[in-house]
Order: structure tokens, then sequence, then C-alpha cells
């Protein structure tokens, strides 16, 4: 994997600062827990509206790109949609990864 946004994942997932599935990502988005939130690039027009309206909401970066069999992968885990970075650190890094990338189609 060379792509080093993808291996931040995989280390802030390592140290347990990742969630990943639908309603636990909409449940620490809520909280505020949530500090970055990635969707894959092929997700579903309606799920991406949803977390498109729900990060605007509670102003949380949300990333849209790669697609889900790389984001699960990164993690350790099978095809991924939504994951939620919980540590202001980690989405720091992810994020200046994240801006110098060409994959990356939405960034808020």
């Amino acid at each position: 994997m060379t792509n080093r946004a993808l291996s931040h994942l995989g280390l802030a997932m390592r140290a347990g600062k990742v969630v990943t599935g639908d309603e636990i990502v909409l449940k620490v988005i809520r909280s505020s827990e949530a500090k970055m939130v990635i969707l894959a690039g092929d997700a579903s027009d309606n799920t991406k509206k949803k977390f498109r309206d729900k990060c605007g909401t509670y102003k949380i970066p949300l990333v849209i790109g790669f697609d889900r069999e790389r984001l699960g992968t990164s993690v350790g885990k099978p095809q991924r949609v939504v994951l939620a970075v919980t540590d202001q650190g980690f989405a720091e890094m992810i994020s200046k990864q994240v801006g110098i990338m060409s994959e990356v189609e939405y960034i808020e």
C-alpha cells in the first residue's frame, strides 16, 4: 500500500481510534467524538448525502475518496464504506495526506 493516508488510517485503527459501520459512525458524529469521517467514493448517493448532511450539521470534516475495498484493506477488515477517526492527531495526519491526493473527490 503506497498511499500514506491509508497507512495512517491503518495505524489509527491499530491504536483503537477508528470506528466503522453506518450506525456506529453516526453515533460518534452525534456525540462529537468523530474528528474526521472518511466515506468510500463508491458509496451510494443516498449514503453520501446522509453523511454530508450529518457531518455538515456537526461541523466534522468529511473526506469522500478511495473505494470500499481499499478502505477495508487499510484497516484490516473486509470492504468498508464509512469510517470515523476519533483522535484529533490522527485526523490531522490523515487530512494533510488527503489534501495532496488526486484520488479524493471531496473534502469538506
